[in-house]
């Protein structure tokens, strides 16, 4: 059998550690503000010597001139005090007189709360008013359960045929069903089906749009309007009204059902002209404002304990540290908003088309931290100026450099291109290559695929699915 031999070895490394009051500083500064207001809730729930104040988030309040020396003395009779509260809030409570109504008070409270229909649910209540057959209703049934957010059957009825052995002629019949249901279109196996299954409640089966939409889909969505209406001997003009009402159909009917995506914002600073000058205020309203409890004081009772005294002491200083956190958030944010609006004055007059290129860099030297400080700071928060709420994010941006020498950044030459395409002749609209003529006009020099990368930035098709007809 080998010899086994067991080495030791010792290495050194280093490994660099954040502590966790530093690491809760850091979070309160990368936190936006709607979350914070929840963050600092959770605080004030676990951290007993915290309470919310009224005036304004004060340092000195938390430790007044002697207060540290009455610590001692403060501590040593908090031994009882947890223990008298609970007793007093449990008596307190079983003397309370309870109102006879107090039980249907809460439960018509709790009858009250409304919850939003969901698809599913406004489906399967038309389909309980149906007189169909116990066979039929159920295979309506698993239909409406395999129909997504966007309205659309999510499986195949030749499928369900195979898997499960129904025959496909019940399975049109469930489908015909779900598909005279509100909204216009639902249960549609496609976006073609979809749309004719609108048409068709409309009385339009034999119309233009009906042919169109049946067998030249594809064509429409790239504007092929001169192709489609050759193939279907008619003008130009009649496809593009056609076409006009076709948009105005439903091309995802459930959606209205589906979850709300929008995002609320609450701006942490504002941008104001005041006396001819930008003035920057952030929105202390919507953070709470803390303070070190007086409450323990006057519940003070004699005794004293080395456990509570440690205990106390940890709570208070944590939430000292926590107010202070919150002031250096505030400060930090605003020196940062400060900066920003004095670099870009030239936005704050004339809007997004004078966006100056600015890196975080430069701001971080300014204001005299860390660039990575920066980046926290302005992650998810937002700014309200003259021309809208804007990420803070935003201000950040690359840029090119003028014939003339100006600066301008990347989101002013979207802006321009944007102009450019919306001031064009519908009927000839720009190509790409005259998008960098007109812009080299203008001063700005960049490549045609540069134009063509904005461009689909902006969500704006190419000049051949732009043209009008």
């Amino acid at each position: 059998m080998p010899e086994q031999r067991f080495d030791q070895f010792q290495s050194l490394q280093q490994q660099q550690t954040i502590a966790p009051q530093m690491q809760q500083s850091l979070q309160l500064l990368q936190t936006p503000t709607l979350e914070l207001r929840q963050l600092i809730q959770q605080e004030l729930v676990q951290n007993p010597t915290l309470e919310e104040e009224s005036t304004d988030i004060s340092l000195d309040e938390a430790s007044t001139p002697g207060e540290e020396d009455d610590f001692e003395r403060e501590f040593a009779e908090l031994s009882q005090l947890d223990e008298e509260w609970r007793e007093y809030m449990a008596q307190s409570r079983l003397s309370a007189p309870r109102r006879e109504d107090a039980d249907e008070r809460h439960q018509f409270m709790m009858d009250s709360i409304v919850e939003p229909i969901t698809l599913q649910d406004h489906l399967l209540n038309q389909l309980s008013f149906a007189e169909v057959s116990p066979r039929i209703r159920e295979i309506a049934t698993m239909l409406i359960g395999n129909i997504g957010d966007n309205g659309f059957l999510q499986v195949s009825l030749e499928d369900l045929c195979f898997d499960l052995g129904i025959p496909i002629h019940d399975l049109e019949e469930a489908k015909g069903l779900v598909q005279s249901f509100d909204p216009v279109g639902i249960g549609a196996v496609d976006l073609r089906d979809c749309l004719l299954i609108q048409l068709e409640r409309l009385g339009k089966h034999h119309s233009l749009e009906y042919r169109i939409i049946d067998h030249h889909l594809d064509d429409l969505a790239r504007k092929r309007y001169p192709q489609i209406a050759k193939k279907l001997s008619v003008t130009p003009e009649q496809i593009t009204k056609a076409a006009e009402f076709i948009a105005t159909l439903d091309p995802r009917p459930g959606s209205r059902f589906s979850e709300d995506h929008n995002t609320f914002v609450t701006p942490d600073v504002t941008v104001e002209r005041i006396g001819g000058e930008w003035v920057v205020s952030m929105n202390n309203e919507q953070i709470p404002r803390l303070r070190i409890s007086n409450a323990y004081k006057d519940l003070m009772a004699s005794g004293n304990g080395r456990e509570a005294k440690a205990y106390i002491r940890e709570k208070i200083r944590a939430g000292k540290f926590l107010i202070k956190s919150i002031h250096q958030r505030q400060q930090t944010i605003a020196s940062i908003a400060s900066e920003i609006v004095a670099r870009q004055e030239a936005f704050l007059e004339h809007g997004p088309s004078r966006l100056k290129p600015m890196n975080m860099a430069q701001i971080a030297e300014k204001v005299g931290v860390h660039e990575t400080t920066v980046s926290r700071a302005v992650s998810g928060k937002y700014m309200a100026t003259p021309h809208g709420v804007f990420e803070m994010k935003y201000f950040f941006t690359t840029g090119y450099e003028t014939e003339d020498g100006e600066t301008l950044s990347n989101t002013s030459v979207k802006q321009s291109l944007a102009e450019l395409i919306e001031s064009e002749d519908p009927k000839k609209p720009l190509s790409d290559q005259r998008l960098v003529e007109l812009l080299e006009k203008k001063g700005i020099k960049i490549a045609r695929r540069t134009v063509a990368k904005y461009r689909e930035e902006l969500n704006i098709l190419p000049s051949h699915m732009r043209r009008s007809y």
